[in-house]
């Protein structure tokens, strides 16, 4: 192939001027538009304007710039007797190469507060348009979506081209890219309607059908267990939602619990920390300032906090970070670290160190199964939280400090998977039962975890209690308080244990299962 012509109209430019100076030294006519054309004409490149081309200026503040036969005919005309004659009847000239990226859409949206208008402005419509039609004639065209791929265009120019293998390849990496850009949009729009009460049937609040839109970011070293392969994706054009600092790289199991960790410690206000081991808490603390809450954290498990992944949801500190040194840590992830935590936290050379890049909280939970896969909004409701909401439905009634402990325990209690039970002390927990079959072992795994710390603490349970039996267990650890969220047929049966016990029971009316 003989390479004659280049259209180049890209939003990123990063590194365009050099991969067009290699066009140019092999004799190829560069064809710009908008602020390509400014950008190349300033580095002293000649370049023809998409205008001269089409006849038309740039219309509607440069929202028509390449929509026009002078520029699409250029690119899908084959390169036969046939299609080249009416080309040349027509007055127009064939386009070789089509180097074309699209508006920041994804980054825009993932602005927060961006507002639907400045989203909308950010739908590229011609470009996309010609990515697709140099995508279908591969077999004539070359088609660069992606900057990366200056490196291995260019030097192919001067000497025929890329072969038909690699035009094909970047023709099927332009439809991805048009495909995962045209689902960000529809993703977009469809939260939007959400948000602003355009669907009304409640059964249209879940999207008709999703197009995942994921780019690979990370191949590891296996997944979950040694013999599966593993890879981690991020939503295609987002940014990371962690920066590493330090440490090896991250596995399949540590983006798992770093997952759990982080939600759990977000979803409190006062200064938290989060200690997480295999999903679960092992141990999670609010306090007045972070070195306080991770002391209680850790005390309430510290079997279990070796090797555990930590977050906190305020700025590390030194003291905080003296006192996680020395304990074995796979991750370690805040909002942001003070300057002397982060250089004594990076002696431990295997320690990964995350920091957050404050990107947009995802609002839907997918989980693929046998034939599909199962989408809900995440469990973010807050009414159940207040407990002014709820019904205290013992003879005895909580005092202030039972009342504060029992809605830290509800709290934590909806990042602990089912069967769910929690103890806590001092906003703090003391014991955690997570995962079992049977919501007693779950009450009688708190207990033992808790030992002599269970007197006089309170417990949460993420579901109703089926049997008076949890109740007289936790009551035989020395439980005070419960909350649950009621609505067994049993409720009198356990409400009248409580009583008997001298136990204070709440119902919030609303279940927080985690499997």
């Amino acid at each position: 192939m003989s390479y004659q012509r280049a259209l180049i109209s890209v939003s990123d430019k990063t590194g365009l001027t050099s991969f067009a100076q290699k066009l140019h030294d092999a004799g190829v006519e560069l064809v710009a538009s908008g602020g390509s054309a400014t950008q190349l004409a300033e580095a002293g490149l000649p370049v023809t304007p998409t205008e001269a081309l089409t006849g038309f200026p740039e219309l509607l503040d440069g929202r028509v710039k390449t929509l026009h036969p002078a520029i699409h005919g250029g690119i899908l005309a084959r390169r036969t007797q046939e299609h080249l004659a009416e080309l040349e009847q027509q007055g127009l000239l064939p386009i070789d190469l089509v180097v074309v990226n699209l508006y920041p859409f994804q980054l825009t949206v993932a602005v927060e507060g961006v507002t639907l208008a400045e989203a909308v402005e950010q739908i590229d419509i011609g470009g996309v348009a010609l990515l697709r039609a140099a995508a279908k004639n591969f077999e004539s065209v070359t088609v660069i979506c992606d900057p990366s791929d200056y490196e291995r265009v260019g030097p192919a120019i001067a000497n025929g081209g890329p072969d038909a293998e690699i035009r094909q390849a970047l023709a099927l990496k332009a439809f991805r890219h048009t495909a995962h850009y045209d689902a960000a949009i529809s993703e977009f729009l469809a939260q939007q309607a959400l948000q602003d009460h355009l669907l009304k049937d409640s059964r249209d609040e879940m999207p008709p059908s999703i197009q995942l839109n994921l780019e690979r970011v990370q191949v590891m070293r296996y997944g979950e267990n040694p013999h599966q392969q593993g890879a981690f994706y991020r939503h295609s054009g987002a940014p990371p939602a962690f920066e590493q600092l330090h440490g090896q790289e991250m596995s399949y199991n540590n983006w798992l619990d770093l997952d759990g960790s982080w939600q759990a410690a977000q979803d409190f206000d006062a200064p938290t920390v989060a200690i997480i081991k295999h999903s679960n808490p092992c141990g999670l603390a609010s306090a007045d300032s972070l070195a306080s809450a991770y002391d209680e954290a850790l005390a309430s498990d510290p079997v279990s906090a070796f090797g555990s992944i930590i977050s906190v949801n305020r700025t590390l500190d030194r003291e905080t970070a003296e006192k996680m040194a020395k304990l074995f840590v796979e991750i370690v992830a805040a909002p942001a670290f003070d300057e002397d935590a982060l250089s004594l936290l990076q002696r431990k050379k295997n320690l990964r160190i995350l920091r957050a890049c404050g990107a947009a909280a995802r609002s839907q939970d997918i989980r693929t199964v046998y034939g599909g896969a199962l989408v809900q909004e995440l469990d973010n409701s807050q009414q159940d939280f207040d407990p002014s909401n709820w019904r205290i439905v013992t003879e005895r009634l909580p005092d202030a400090k039972q009342l504060a402990d029992l809605a830290f325990a509800w709290r934590v209690c909806r990042h602990v998977k089912s069967n769910a039970i929690v103890y806590v002390k001092n906003r703090a927990t003391v014991g955690v039962g997570a995962g079992q079959m049977s919501r007693v072992d779950s009450v009688m795994l708190a207990g033992h975890k808790a030992g002599e710390r269970a007197r006089g603490a309170v417990m949460a349970s993420d579901a109703f209690f089926p049997f008076a039996d949890g109740i007289e267990a936790a009551a035989a650890h020395g439980i005070a308080a419960v909350v649950q969220p009621g609505g067994s047929i049993r409720d009198e049966e356990v409400i009248t244990s409580c009583n008997r016990l001298g136990l204070v029971m709440a119902l919030t009316g609303t279940r927080h299962f985690r499997h």
